[in-house]
């Protein structure tokens, strides 16, 4: 990797490829949990608000436990904390904990990949001199810099792979316009990329424009992606924290969020018009 010994600046946990060992001694505890309960897979998962294919991906390891999901299980069985504390506490047994890299990996199940930036454009369509920029700031060392963008950069031959994922990318425009200073041709070189990419097929890329002024989507971004099985999850993420958020009320009240948002952004077509207008500016 190029241009070691820069800084970066915060982002969410990346890396980390497969389960290891920790998460299958998890998994083995939440399928002796339920038969201690007695309850089916479709049982159980109406007893924590979830279908019972979920359970069954869950425990045969098709889906990495999240959060919700283990806290879930706690809240309705009363177990003190328990799933929850054993994903803390085991975290420190595997290199690249699956639950921390719950966002890659629902990534690369997606079938369809909504997302939403308000500051950046969306990791997938980063050069890496753009993505060395989103992470300025001195938070990480340069080796820790470096294997954040690998991995990002990495992340995007999902794309590129023989059966990619739908990828529809709402931004606002004020990302389009942001400036990186000390980076000549940085954004010039980004804007080529950004194009490149948005008039693949099965990826779409719209812009909320300026014009637009308050609307729901300045909370913050966020991804909702959608798996082979028709279920979708949610990866939000801010400076401090990632969380992925797959418990049904809360991804039926995001993606409410998303249609709205997505209202108020350009068609594809007016949006890449717009993308190319502004790269003029950049050149």
């Amino acid at each position: 990797m190029s241009s070691r010994g820069r800084h970066c600046g915060g982002d969410r946990a990346e890396g980390g490829e497969t389960m290891g060992s920790a998460t299958t001694y998890v998994l083995g505890e939440l399928r002796l949990f339920r038969a201690s309960v007695e309850l089916s897979q479709e049982e159980f998962g109406r007893r924590i608000d979830y279908s019972g294919s979920h359970v069954s991906s869950v425990e045969t390891g098709g889906r990495a436990p999240t959060r919700e999901y283990t806290r879930a299980i706690d809240e309705r069985f009363a177990t003190g904390g328990r799933f929850e504390r054993m994903l803390r506490a085991l975290a420190t047994l595997d290199a690249d904990p699956a639950w921390l890299r719950e966002g890659i990996e629902v990534e690369r199940e997606a079938t369809t990949l909504r997302w939403f930036e308000l500051s950046y454009l969306p990791g997938l369509l980063q050069t890496e001199r753009y993505a060395r920029a989103t992470l300025a700031g001195g938070r990480f060392t340069p080796e820790e810099c470096d294997r954040i963008v690998t991995s990002r950069l990495g992340r995007q031959s999902i794309l590129t792979g023989p059966r990619p994922p739908q990828l529809i990318a709402v931004v606002d425009e004020s990302v389009l316009r942001r400036p990186v200073l000390d980076a000549p041709g940085l954004m010039a070189e980004q804007f080529d990329r950004l194009v490149e990419l948005a008039v693949l097929e099965h990826v779409q890329v719209h812009v909320v424009p300026v014009d637009a002024g308050m609307y729901l989507g300045l909370a913050g971004q966020f991804i909702i992606a959608e798996l082979p099985d028709g279920s979708r999850v949610i990866h939000a993420d801010n400076q401090l924290t990632a969380q992925i958020v797959d418990a049904p009320a809360d991804v039926a009240r995001l993606a409410r969020t998303w249609e709205i948002v997505r209202n108020e952004a350009l068609p594809r077509r007016q949006s890449l018009k717009l993308i190319k207008e502004v790269a003029k500016s950049w050149h």
